[in-house]
């Protein structure tokens, strides 16, 4: 528990990359396209999805990546996902390197101690090849519905990672083109609802290949070089405007900590979480050291996903408006002891790994509102409390089915909270409509609406 992980970005010189002149206009419509080409990615995937947790409440995120791993272009989905999916590639990237990425493959990665969430929610991403080079990959990740465990999609008593499900490392669903039938009959035997999941993973497969056909089809419309020389020039001011936003916080460490009523009722005491924001020469370190090790509960969570939460309370102070790529978040370090609940390792629990998280977010806010008070909201909720129902349909089948419960925001400087919205982690997560609902499942939904008077009273009340 002493020893500490530590993730400081690669300081790459973008200077170094971009010798090839470029003019400002194709730099903005290469940007533009990259952001675009993730919108179709989502687009397809949701549209294709078999599952409503997939095509009416957008459990998903979805991206476009340089062959290195850095970030070109995202959609609007679950921000918490987003940092982690960076870590997904690049474990997926030093994993079969040595073996060939081949024009065709397609590859998924679950493991909560390398890709960060609960099982649940599947990597899969596809490299991008053009004239036979290595040009970038699209990725995304869905929650699955029923992916094995003891329980129906969902437990929050697990008290190991292999209560929760099939646990995928770093596997190969297409070679060259060509389905793995072997690991897709794995996948369909492990879980109790296995159309289901097979075609939102044939979903999630689609989703990548509209984002390797459209990526080359911009490299064909401007050159690999232009391109290069773009994406060079893009990183580079994303870099040097978060520099700018950073020179404007005084200096300093800005502490901040508090608890979780318990790891999911296995032990029933609370869980600590300790935040040291450091600002020094225009770098920011997020140290989560003291916060409480691993619990036999499973609101613990790998390091990718603490990474990724890390990023997302950066960026709700540090140019929240600029659609995050490659260049931001170069001047972040984060720090968590490993076998923490934020650096999980074998063979903790992480099913319910979003409260610590959402907790963390809100001590890094709390800390800085010190020195930034007009940009930090009041608290909200750390956690929606998600709701699940399972059971079984009148031919036989089973269902199962739930959805993340809309929070009150806390009220910004001179502004009242949002009312009815899901937590900071789930971004553009939406509810299940009763419509749906009531149509697929032997459920029916009577009442929906916001709770009288639960914003508080001030000047500027919560949502």
């Amino acid at each position: 528990y002493l020893t500490t992980l530590t993730h400081t970005p690669d300081q790459t010189d973008f200077s170094l990359h971009s010798s090839h002149e470029v003019d400002p206009v194709t730099v903005e419509i290469i940007r533009n396209a990259f952001n675009a080409i993730a919108d179709e990615m989502d687009a397809n995937l949701v549209r294709s999805a078999f599952s409503p947790v997939i095509y009416e409440m957008k459990d998903c995120s979805v991206a476009l990546y340089n062959e290195h791993g850095d970030l070109l272009g995202q959609a609007p989905g679950l921000p918490i996902f987003l940092g982690a999916l960076d870590e997904a590639v690049k474990v997926i990237k030093d994993r079969f390197s040595k073996d060939g990425l081949n024009d065709g493959d397609v590859y998924a990665l679950n493991d909560s101690y390398l890709s960060g969430s609960h099982l649940g929610d599947v990597n899969v991403i596809s490299p991008i090849i053009h004239n036979e080079e290595l040009v970038g990959f699209a990725a995304n990740k869905a929650h699955w519905r029923d992916i094995g465990g003891k329980d129906p999609g969902t437990s929050t008593d697990t008290t190991e990672i292999y209560q929760e499900g099939i646990r995928l490392g770093p596997i190969r669903l297409y070679a060259s083109g060509k389905p793995v039938e072997d690991i897709m009959d794995i996948l369909a035997r492990n879980s109790r609802m296995p159309s289901t999941i097979m075609g939102d993973m044939g979903a999630q497969i689609a989703a990548c290949r509209t984002g390797e056909r459209r990526y080359r089809e911009l490299i064909r419309r401007f050159g690999l070089r232009t391109i290069r020389a773009a994406i060079a020039r893009i990183f580079s001011q994303a870099e040097k405007a978060d520099l700018r936003a950073l020179s404007d916080i005084p200096e300093g460490e800005y502490l901040a900590e508090g608890y979780l009523d318990n790891d999911a009722y296995i032990i029933d005491e609370p869980v600590k979480v300790r935040v040291k924001v450091t600002v020094r020469a225009s770098r920011v370190e997020i140290d989560l050291t003291g916060s409480s090790p691993q619990r036999p509960g499973c609101t613990n969570c790998g390091f990718a996903q603490t990474i990724s939460a890390a990023r997302l309370a950066y960026k709700f102070l540090i140019n929240p408006h600029q659609s995050p790529n490659g260049g931001h978040f170069r001047a972040l370090t984060v720090r968590a002891p490993v076998k923490s609940i934020f650096a999980a390792e074998e063979p903790a629990a992480c099913m319910f790994y979003g409260p610590a998280l959402g907790l963390m977010i809100e001590l890094v806010l709390k800390a800085l509102s010190q020195v930034l008070p007009e940009r930090v909201p009041a608290g909200q909720p750390a956690d929606q409390m998600n709701f699940q129902m399972a059971g079984w349909l009148t031919n036989g089948k089973m269902f199962h089915t739930g959805e993340a419960s809309a929070v009150g925001w806390g009220a910004s400087y001179g502004a009242d909270g949002e009312n009815a919205t899901v937590n900071y982690m789930a971004g553009d997560l939406l509810n299940l409509p009763a419509e749906v609902e009531e149509a697929k499942y032997p459920l029916r939904v009577t009442r929906r609406g916001l709770a009288v008077d639960s914003g508080g009273a001030g000047k500027f009340r919560g949502g």
